[in-house]
């Protein structure tokens, strides 16, 4: 009975002692087998490890890819453009034991605060070099190698490898961003007056062309007419005056009788003349003739005019002149 007393005392305790010397080192993981805080072994292998209870203790680090964001950064390109830059960097722990020396108790905490302020100082650097535009544009990915490349010798010294950094966002100022979007819409606005501008200086040369042109085809049309309207009449006095040749005294004639129809018109057309006018000189001719009409109804005979109207009396100064006219 004694000894069952001692012994089971001794086994628990071997048990424990046993127990507490082993541990499992994850896939996702690297170990640190620390003695009295120096570093005595490193665990990289995923399985069971053993250690010496109550003198050795065991630190785990993470093996897999981290990300770490960095807090919005301002910076001030060449262009005197401030921009707030949001970034993030993906890092691995590749050494366990220098992290540890680097880094001491704080652990990855301590090791994030220190490689913020590395990608800080080479993101301020790297950005500070160029324009804003160089970072806006298509060449921000060669910008961001470039940070990367900065920051991956310094971050080696923590035993981390820095295996991307990325620029989330690059925005302005919130007290910039008012001035900056007036200054744009004023450029918009010029633009857009410029080329108001061009197109309106455009639409007059098209109307002052059109204009020219029309003035042209006028001018043009109405030099033809008159061309053709002149050769008409020359034509139409060569007809005339080939038929009147043959008869002119019957010409004569007949331009009194289209006299006589072009001046009285209306229904009471009254002219006042002597009666010895060469206007009346075929009524004479007529009267002299013995064509059985007296001076008087030479003085008022009638002459057909235009086309629907009834007659027209040709009325002298007085009866007692048209008989005088008459009888010479």
């Amino acid at each position: 009975m004694r000894k069952t007393t001692y012994l089971l005392p001794v086994v628990v305790l071997a048990i424990a002692g046993l127990l507490s010397s082993i541990f499992i080192v994850d896939e996702r993981e690297n170990a640190l087998v620390l003695q009295f805080g120096r570093v005595v072994s490193v665990k990289e292998d995923p399985g069971l490890a053993f250690k010496i209870p109550l003198i050795q203790e065991v630190v785990r680090y993470d093996d897999r890819i981290l990300s770490r964001d960095i807090d919005p950064l301002e910076i001030t390109p060449l262009d005197d453009r401030r921009l707030v830059v949001d970034a993030f960097a993906r890092y691995r722990i590749v050494n366990v034991e220098q992290f540890r020396q680097a880094v001491g108790v704080g652990g990855i905490p301590a090791a994030e605060s220190r490689l913020d302020s590395i990608l800080r100082a080479e993101t301020r650097e790297i950005l500070g070099s160029v324009s804003s535009n160089d970072i806006l544009s298509s060449d921000r990915a060669a910008l961001m190698l470039r940070i990367r490349n900065g920051a991956i010798q310094e971050a080696r010294a923590l035993g981390i490898e820095i295996i991307d950094v990325r620029l989330k966002r690059t925005d302005l100022p919130a007290e910039n961003l008012d001035a900056t979007f007036d200054r744009m819409r004023a450029e918009r606005e010029r633009e857009a007056t410029d080329e108001r501008a061009r197109g309106n200086e455009a639409a007059q040369r098209v109307r002052a062309q059109a204009d020219r042109t029309v003035v042209e085809l006028v001018s043009d049309a109405n030099r033809q007419a008159e061309i053709i309207r002149g050769e008409a009449d020359a034509r139409r006095n060569n007809i005339f005056a080939n038929a009147f040749s043959q008869d002119a005294e019957f010409f004569e004639f007949y331009r009194s009788l289209t006299a006589y129809q072009r001046a009285l018109q209306g229904e009471n057309s009254t002219f006042v003349m002597a009666p010895d006018s060469e206007f009346f000189n075929y009524f004479d001719s007529a009267v002299g003739q013995g064509g059985g009409i007296s001076a008087e109804d030479a003085a008022r005979i009638a002459i057909p005019e235009a086309p629907g109207a009834e007659s027209t009396a040709i009325q002298t100064e007085s009866e007692t002149d048209t008989g005088a006219g008459a009888g010479n």
